[in-house]
C-alpha cells in the first residue's frame, strides 16, 4: 500500500510540475516575437524606427568586415535611415515585402542566437546572424552581422 501511496504522490507531483512549465512561455517564442516586431517589419515590411527601438538595445550595431578593421553601424544611423526612406515620396509600401524564415533559433538561458533569411521576390538577398540579450525589460537584439547574397 505504501508503494501506491508513493506512486501516485509521485504522479501527481509530476503532472503538477508539468503543468506549471506549460503555464512559463516559451523563451524561444518570446526571442522570435521580438525579432518579427522591431527586425522583421519595423526595419524591413512596414519601415517603423519607432518598432526597432523597441526591441533593439541602444548600443545595438550591425557588425561588418572592411578589410581588417570591423565596421559599426549604430541603430540609431540605421533607424533613421529607415524613417528618410519611408518618408520618400516614391516610397510604395506594395513594393517593401520581405519574407522570411528562422533556421535556428537557439536560447540558452538569457542569451540567444537567432539566423534570419530574408528573402524579396522569393529570391534569398540576406542571411542575418542576429545576437539577442535577456535584460530586465525583456529581450533586446543586441548586435547584427550578416551575408549578402
Amino acid at each position: 500500500m505504501r508503494n501506491l501511496t508513493g506512486l501516485c504522490l509521485a504522479l501527481i507531483l509530476s503532472v503538477g510540475a508539468v503543468a506549471a512549465a506549460q503555464d512559463e512561455p516559451d523563451p524561444a517564442d518570446e526571442v522570435r516575437r521580438v525579432v518579427e516586431d522591431s527586425y522583421i517589419h519595423g526595419a524591413f515590411n512596414e519601415l517603423d524606427p519607432d518598432a526597432m527601438r523597441n526591441g533593439f538595445h541602444p548600443d545595438f550595431a550591425i557588425f561588418s568586415a572592411d578589410g581588417e578593421k570591423i565596421k559599426r553601424y549604430p541603430i540609431d544611423v540605421w533607424a533613421a535611415g529607415v524613417a528618410q526612406r519611408k518618408a520618400e515620396p516614391d516610397f510604395d509600401p506594395a513594393d517593401n515585402v520581405w519574407k522570411h524564415e528562422f533556421p535556428i533559433v537557439e536560447v540558452t538561458g538569457g542569451a540567444a542566437l537567432v539566423k534570419v533569411e530574408l528573402y524579396r521576390n522569393d529570391e534569398l538577398v540576406f542571411t542575418d546572424y542576429l545576437s539577442l540579450l535577456e535584460f530586465e525589460s525583456g529581450w533586446k537584439i543586441v548586435a547584427k552581422v550578416y551575408h549578402k547574397h
